[in-house]
């Protein structure tokens, strides 16, 4: 495999006294010696996303001596994340988190350029954020920038160490047509429908799990930059933690892709929001004809001893756990299209989830089979905690 950092960068390169030591035991490995560690510090990456997987990635490529590194995130961090997010500690709450993981990563490594972009990763932001570097890690944990990262790595021809996390399961590839590779869209043409797939908030995910993924993501950036080993182009890497297990799948690209296929039909970056559905249940009741109440409209109808509902919590029996609301009957969305005859369709019928998404689809579902009266919460639990009782957990 070759290196894919450009020769003509490597030769203004050179390392200092105090990064020989630094590095020495990179030096002392054979396949890696001068080098190798000049290579590393002549690479750009940027990570996308400064949470459970970008901490490791991050963590370990500043360690490693990589010249430049990129991060994308802009957002603050909260006490849920402490669990699995290693880059920020407890008296960070509150901060962004490019702030905390600066602060620890130049403890880490003073000699590393660090350059932090607090700003979302859109389609109008992605190109001109990716440019400087030569790959891109991967670390987000929703579908919209999954694909934005996937597709904007085929059309600059960076490749794209992927992973992804849930619950006790990981997964590790790297998505590089130009390395003779499929791209995530080979894969995964379409995203599921909003709400089908819980995310990690959702779901939930050992605290260990992003570290051991965010560093298989890490060893394949640096086996990229150093032109060693054998990439995960190609092959995609499975994860089970509780049964201590690794199981490798051959990809084979689509010449059908969208993207990387023989004839694309991609060949800008898309609305990935409008792609992946989001907001499909989030927007105003204007936008999406579905009728929904605030927060502070529930809280009135529940201190209403007039007013006779049925409230209906669609999330997981696990998010029940952390917090729910009085009353709620719990009928998670999965399992709704079988219990619709728990319900009766002449009552007034209010749903809520986390945060809206779920209940909207649950929505859907009611009114399909003649619950004329229900409604959905906009913004969920969450927005409750937020703007009506701050003693509910969030999570």
């Amino acid at each position: 495999m070759d290196s894919i950092i450009p020769e003509d960068r490597l030769e203004a390169v050179s390392l200092s006294s105090s990064e020989r030591g630094r590095y020495a035991r990179h030096l002392t490995i054979p396949d890696v010696g001068l080098e190798g560690q000049r290579r590393l510090k002549a690479a750009r990456v940027l990570c996308v996303g400064a949470g459970g997987l970008g901490s490791p990635v991050a963590m370990y490529l500043a360690a490693a001596g990589i010249g430049r590194i990129g991060i994308v995130d802009f957002d603050e961090v909260d006490f849920t994340n402490l669990q699995r997010q290693i880059l920020h500690g407890t008296s960070d709450v509150g901060r962004p988190k490019l702030d905390s993981a600066g602060d620890t990563l130049r403890e880490i490594n003073p000699e590393v350029q660090l350059d932090f972009y607090r700003e979302r990763f859109t389609s109008e932001t992605a190109r001109r954020i990716a440019e400087p570097y030569d790959l891109i890690i991967d670390g987000t944990d929703n579908f919209q920038t999954r694909y934005l990262s996937n597709d904007l790595a085929v059309l600059t021809g960076k490749p794209n160490v992927y992973g992804s996390i849930f619950r006790f399961e990981g997964q590790v590839s790297v998505f590089a047509p130009k390395l003779g590779g499929p791209c995530y869209r080979c894969l995964f043409p379409e995203p599921p429908e909003p709400g089908m797939v819980p995310s990690c908030a959702e779901g939930g995910v050992i605290g260990v799990l992003p570290g051991i993924v965010g560093c298989l993501q890490a060893n394949e950036a640096i086996k990229l930059i150093l032109g060693l080993g054998d990439s995960l182009a190609g092959r995609l890497v499975h994860f089970d933690a509780l049964r201590f297990r690794f199981r490798e799948f051959h990809l084979r690209r689509d010449p059908q892709c969208p993207v990387c296929g023989e004839n694309p039909t991609v060949t800008e970056l898309i609305d990935y929001d409008a792609f992946c559905g989001v907001g499909r249940g989030e927007t105003s009741t204007s936008e999406t004809m579905l009728p929904e109440i605030t927060v502070h409209d529930l809280k009135a109808r529940m201190e209403d001893e007039a007013d006779q509902f049925v409230l209906v919590d669609v999330r997981e029996p696990n998010e029940a756990e952390i917090c729910r609301l009085p009353d709620a009957i719990l009928i998670p969305l999965g399992e709704l299209a079988d219990r619709l005859h728990e319900l009766d369709r002449d009552s007034d019928i209010v749903i809520h989830c986390k945060g809206g998404v779920r209940s909207a689809k649950a929505l859907e579902l009611l009114l399909d089979n003649g619950f004329e009266k229900a409604s959905h919460v906009a913004g969920g639990i969450t927005a409750w905690s937020k703007e009506v009782d701050p003693s509910v957990p969030t999570y």
